[in-house]
Order: C-alpha cells, then sequence, then structure tokens
C-alpha cells in the first residue's frame, strides 16, 4: 500500500510539472537580416539551400519597396531608403530619407527599436552591419530626437578599417567585412540571444553594381546564403537549448534595373520588386490581392514581440502584419470636386464585418503633434467602397483612415488624387 502511496505521488509531480512546462510561454525574439540589391527573380533563379530551408519552415513571397508608384508615397528605390521603410513602417513621404546621405530623417516615425526599447527597455538589442549609419542616423543611436536611444550591442565601421580590410577594386573587402559581421552576429545570438537584432549584408549590391546580372552577382548571392544559414543555426541552436520562440526574417531593400542589373533606383518593376522570407508565415495562404511590402515587415515584428503601440503610431504605419488576419487591402481614394470615393478590397470571409473611416485635415503626427480624427461613417467591408462629400470649409489635404477590428490602413488625400 505504501508503495502505491509514493508512487501515486511521484506521478503527481511529474504531471505536474509536465503542465507547469507545457503552460510556460517561450520569450519570443526577433532577428532580422537585410541582404543589399537582389531582384526577386535572381533569388529565384540561384541556388540557395539555407533561405529555401527557412522557406520551407514558414514562407516565401515576392514583395515590393518604392511605396506606391506615381503617388505621394513614391520612394525612391534606394538602400537607406529601403532599410528605413522596414524600420518604421513608413514610406519616404514620412520617414523623409531620401538617399543614402540620410540628411534628415523624420524621427517622430519610431523604428522597431525604438518601439521595443519604449516598451521594455532591458530587452536586448543588437545590431551588426558594414554601415555606421544605420546605427547612428537611421535608428538614431543617443540622440536627442530618439530620447537618446541606446542599444545593447553593435559591431559596425568595418568599412573604414583599411588595415585589416585593405579596399580593393574587386570589392573583396566587402565581401570578407560580410563574413566577419555574419560571424559576430552568429556568435552573439548563440551567446546572448538578444530580443531584437539586426544585421546588414553588402555583397550583393556591390556585384550588381560592378557587374550586372552576371556569374559574379549569383555566386555572391550563393556567398549570402551560406553566411545567412550560419545565423540560421544559431537560432535553432536558442530554440533547442532555451525556452525561446524566434521569428526570423530576412529580405533585401530594392531590386536591380529592368534592363541589365547594374543600377537601381527608379519606379520599374524590376527595381520595386523584392521578395520576403521567413521561418513563420501566414496561417493561411496570402490572398491574390494583397501583397506584402517592405512596410509590412515592422508590424509584423511589433505583432510577435507583442509590443504595445498607441494607435496614433498605428494610424502613421503603411503596412500590416502578416502573421495576423487581414481583413481588407489595396486601399485607394478618388476625390472629384467636394467628393471622396475610397475603394478596399474584401478579405473577410463572413458578411457584416464592419469598417469605421476616420478623416483628419492636419498632418501634424509629422512634427510630433497630435491630430484630431473624426468619424465619418460606417460601412460593410464586403461593400468594398464607400463614398462622401466633404464639409466646408475644404481642405487641399486630409488624412484618412480605415479601420476593423483587425486591420488598420491610412491614406492621404492630396491634389495627386484628384479627377
Amino acid at each position: 500500500m505504501k508503495t502505491h502511496h509514493y508512487l501515486f505521488y511521484i506521478l503527481f509531480f511529474i504531471g505536474h510539472g509536465l503542465l507547469i512546462s507545457q503552460n510556460h510561454e517561450k520569450v519570443k525574439k526577433v532577428a532580422f537580416i537585410i541582404v543589399d540589391g537582389i531582384a526577386a527573380d535572381m533569388i529565384e533563379n540561384t541556388p540557395t539551400p539555407n533561405l529555401d530551408r527557412i522557406a520551407e519552415k514558414g514562407m516565401y513571397t515576392r514583395s515590393f519597396v518604392g511605396g506606391k508608384k506615381g503617388t505621394y508615397s513614391e520612394s525612391p528605390t534606394i538602400s537607406a531608403v529601403g532599410y528605413n521603410s522596414l524600420l518604421t513602417g513608413t514610406w519616404v513621404n514620412k520617414h523623409n530619407v531620401f538617399g543614402n546621405e540620410i540628411k534628415d530623417p523624420n524621427y517622430h516615425y519610431p523604428t522597431i527599436f525604438r518601439l521595443l526599447k519604449d516598451y521594455s527597455p532591458d530587452k536586448k538589442t543588437a545590431v551588426f552591419s558594414t554601415w555606421t549609419e544605420n546605427r547612428t542616423k537611421l535608428i538614431g543611436e543617443n540622440l536627442p530626437e530618439t530620447e537618446y536611444l541606446k542599444l545593447d550591442y553593435s559591431v559596425d565601421g568595418l568599412e573604414l578599417d583599411t588595415v585589416n580590410y585593405p579596399h580593393d577594386e574587386e570589392r573583396n573587402f566587402i565581401k570578407q567585412i560580410d563574413a566577419t559581421i555574419a560571424g559576430k552576429a552568429t556568435e552573439y545570438i548563440t551567446k546572448h540571444g538578444p530580443a531584437l537584432s539586426w544585421t546588414y549584408l553588402e555583397y550583393t549590391d556591390d556585384m550588381g553594381h560592378k557587374y550586372g546580372d552576371s556569374p559574379q552577382l549569383e555566386k555572391a548571392i550563393k556567398y549570402e546564403d551560406s553566411l545567412i544559414g550560419q545565423i540560421w543555426k544559431a537560432i535553432e541552436y536558442r530554440q533547442k537549448n532555451y525556452e525561446e520562440e524566434w521569428l526570423f526574417i530576412i529580405t533585401t531593400d530594392h531590386g536591380r534595373h529592368i534592363e541589365n542589373g547594374f543600377n537601381h533606383g527608379g519606379q520599374s518593376p524590376r527595381e520595386r520588386t523584392t521578395w520576403i522570407i521567413s521561418n513563420l508565415g501566414p496561417e493561411s495562404e496570402l490572398s491574390p490581392y494583397y501583397q506584402p511590402a517592405i512596410t509590412d515587415i515592422l508590424p509584423t515584428m511589433v505583432s510577435f514581440l507583442e509590443i504595445p503601440v498607441d494607435k496614433s503610431i498605428k494610424y502613421e504605419w503603411d503596412g500590416v502584419s502578416w502573421i495576423d488576419p487581414i481583413d481588407f487591402t489595396d486601399l485607394t481614394v478618388v476625390r472629384s470636386e467636394n467628393k471622396i470615393r475610397l475603394n478596399w478590397k474584401n478579405l473577410v470571409s463572413n458578411p457584416g464585418e464592419k469598417i469605421k473611416i476616420f478623416i483628419s485635415p492636419t498632418n501634424n503626427y509629422k512634427s510630433g503633434g497630435e491630430d484630431s480624427y473624426q468619424l465619418l461613417g460606417v460601412a460593410d467591408v464586403q461593400d468594398e467602397s464607400y463614398t462622401f462629400e466633404l464639409k466646408e470649409p475644404v481642405s487641399d489635404f486630409y488624412k484618412i483612415i480605415l479601420k476593423t477590428n483587425n486591420t488598420i490602413r491610412n491614406i492621404w488625400v492630396t491634389p495627386e488624387n484628384n479627377d
């Protein structure tokens, strides 16, 4: 009888321990990589076994950069512009980085690093990059405009080290720097597992500028794939040996020139068409009406990390999270005299889902102020259209928000939207 009692208690405590273990939530962490200047057609036609392995766990999708072509949000397909669109979830009309000089970023649109640190200052962050400007200018480390945001660890500026990385015409020094950057990222993630990290790899863009569409660029893509594989192994190690769940995202900042691949910066389909690979994809297949953008990456990271964000910030985002339900997409606006017509694509199968429409005639957020939104009306998402008449006094500019239970989208009404 005593043996039975002991056996009962042993089984009880084992079962209780298993229950606690099962109920224990894993710590969520994010690592993202920007590998420079690879058009979607090139990543699709080049063997990349490591990227393929990651995509099999989650997703590969074509995406886009460059804002909405021919509108107020059209953005140059240039490196730093793309980086900041990812970091802030906004296009150039908001974040104000028009080129690699990074002359005057608008820090009122917070980066993912700022959002995480504002919410949880103890969460560890890291950046591994060729360019120091990614940290000092785009993220804005230790600037009064970012409230002296401080990263916990960084490796960058190696392009300035001409002793260990002597510059050569073939740009092999950048290849070597990428190896160092990936190695440092792998080591730090393995040992310390920061809550958020950004790794930037440059060599592919250098080969594109030097050789265009070429065997050299293809070889560089394979090389970067091997480096990304190292970092992925570090993440797999963390997930296996620690109570952690990781979101791993790899993308590029722009495509390449449509004719020969040497340059970029314009609005051709090939320059605008990019790609996203992640170990975590949407619960269901992406709708044919919804093409992800580089601006969708920030909302996805915020959602995964469960960072609470004020609605005033969300109202400015030009992207949505692909790991959450998306109720509508493809928002457009046309103004005809004093009437405004909004159109969208419904992605909701259940009838009766409502969409609220708000309007503001100001853009005070741009300078750190607040915009006062008024409710225009409520429509069924499945209507896919809403028309209203402007009240006097009529403005040349409006910000409009469309909001459902799951999705927020914004659009501007400017003279460019007029019939």
